[in-house]
């Protein structure tokens, strides 16, 4: 996750009076008394995909229905196993087959589909398979996304550091007059903006020349947030909290 970004940013603060008068009989100040500040701040953050997806593709054609359907079953299990020795699950690993007849001949085609979480795993397993089945397997290029449960998370995370960037401006403001910056009483999502890629990316090179980081690049999700928030001020700030 890349740390938040510092885009221009409308800088909005005010120092005003709460409006809310007094409830009567209650301990708290009179309402001219109390004063707020209202401050609005945003955040951008970004994610690198967390899954890749790979296709791995098979076929052969024989003289015979059964030579076909060997030719590409020995292949397929030594996909698998490879796979499977170094960690992949069994459950991210779907096979679709299609056998069909072709003049005198019989064709056995295969697809295997295998969703990796560690591309450093996914580059070595491709790199093997190559080296081992040579041109009797086509690979194709990752296709990089990211699960719902990341693209969930970096929209808590953006809000989290909009909150917390607008708080910041807030005690920046009231130690600028000498204030001490009291609780939220109010803090409003006003806006928040999602894409991903990089266009320029895209529009320099087909999609089979890309290389691994740049798909990676084009497959990063960005996330940005702005947020309205009213602080207290608790008054004037204890001089030894300014000292440290």
């Amino acid at each position: 996750m890349a740390l938040p970004l510092s885009p221009p940013a409308r800088v909005f603060a005010e120092l005003l009076p709460a409006p809310a008068p007094a409830p009567l009989g209650g301990s708290g100040p009179p309402a001219s008394s109390r004063r707020e500040v209202h401050v609005s701040g945003s955040a951008e953050l970004s994610a690198g995909p967390d899954r890749a997806r790979v296709s791995l593709r098979l076929s052969s054609r024989k003289g015979t229905a059964g030579e076909a359907r060997s030719s590409v079953a020995r292949r397929l299990e030594y996909i698998a196993q490879t796979a499977r020795q170094r960690g992949v699950p069994e459950e991210n690993m779907t096979v679709t087959e299609d056998f069909s007849r072709v003049e005198d001949t019989y064709q056995m085609e295969a697809e295997v589909c295998i969703t990796f979480g560690d591309f450093g795993k996914m580059q070595n397993i491709c790199n093997l398979l190559i080296e081992k089945l040579g041109t009797s397997v086509t690979i194709s290029p990752p296709h990089f996304y990211h699960t719902p449960e990341a693209t969930d998370a970096l929209r808590r995370q953006v809000c989290v550091a909009a909150v917390g960037n607008t708080r910041r401006k807030a005690q920046e403001v009231c130690r600028l007059f000498g204030l001490s910056l009291g609780k939220p009483s109010l803090i409003r999502e006003e806006e928040t903006k999602e894409w991903g890629g990089h266009v320029e990316a895209r529009l320099s090179n087909s999609p089979d020349s890309l290389t691994l980081q740049e798909r990676i690049q084009n497959a990063t999700g960005y996330a940005s947030c702005k947020v309205f928030a009213v602080f207290e001020i608790k008054g004037k700030e204890n001089r030894r909290n300014k000292l440290l």
